[in-house]
Parts: C-alpha cells; sequence; structure tokens
C-alpha cells in the first residue's frame, strides 16, 4: 500500500471517529432525509396511542392518521422531524416541554 493510500484511508477513519464522537465538522456532511418514513412504526416502536404520538410531538391528530393510513405523505420537514423522533424521542419531548 502506498503512502497515500494509507493517508486517505486514515482521514477517513478519523473523520468517522470525529463524526461518532460528536466532534466533527458537520458542515462537511450532508444530511439525508429518507423519501419515505414509516410513521405508524415509528409510534409503535415507541408504544404510543396515535393520541398520545400526536399530543407528544405536537402533531394535529388528523394529519397523524392521514400518514398512516396512506391518505397523505409527510414532507421534507416532517420526515426530518420524524427521523429525530425515532432516534432521539426523549429529547424531542424535553426539548418541546422545556419551561
Amino acid at each position: 500500500m502506498t503512502k497515500k493510500a494509507f493517508d486517505k484511508i486514515a482521514a477517513g477513519l478519523q473523520a468517522a471517529i470525529d463524526y461518532s464522537h460528536g466532534t466533527a465538522d458537520v458542515s462537511r456532511y450532508r444530511v439525508h432525509v429518507p423519501s419515505d418514513v414509516d410513521v405508524r412504526a415509528i409510534r409503535k416502536r415507541l408504544g404510543m396511542t396515535q393520541e398520545q404520538f400526536a399530543s407528544s410531538f405536537g402533531l394535529p391528530i388528523t394529519t397523524l392518521r392521514d400518514w398512516e393510513q396512506g391518505r397523505a405523505r409527510p414532507d421534507t420537514s416532517a420526515r426530518a422531524y420524524l427521523m429525530v423522533i425515532a432516534k432521539e424521542p426523549e429529547a424531542v419531548e424535553r426539548a418541546l416541554h422545556a419551561a
């Protein structure tokens, strides 16, 4: 292996370590918002009813029902928000319920 190849691999590994530790320069990374989100699966994984999920995360119950029943699709911002809920529900609740 050449030194140049090794340097690239080492830089990539260091970037991954920095990212996992939260010390990476996030301006260098792209945000990925999936084109589809299974809202019902997120809600069920959290063990919440539709009413609980909607009220906990500030969503209109009718919108949630429309998403789950396929009558409407979350827009990009809503999909990003739902992904944050899926990964860090407690943090979202803390932020929304802070006095």
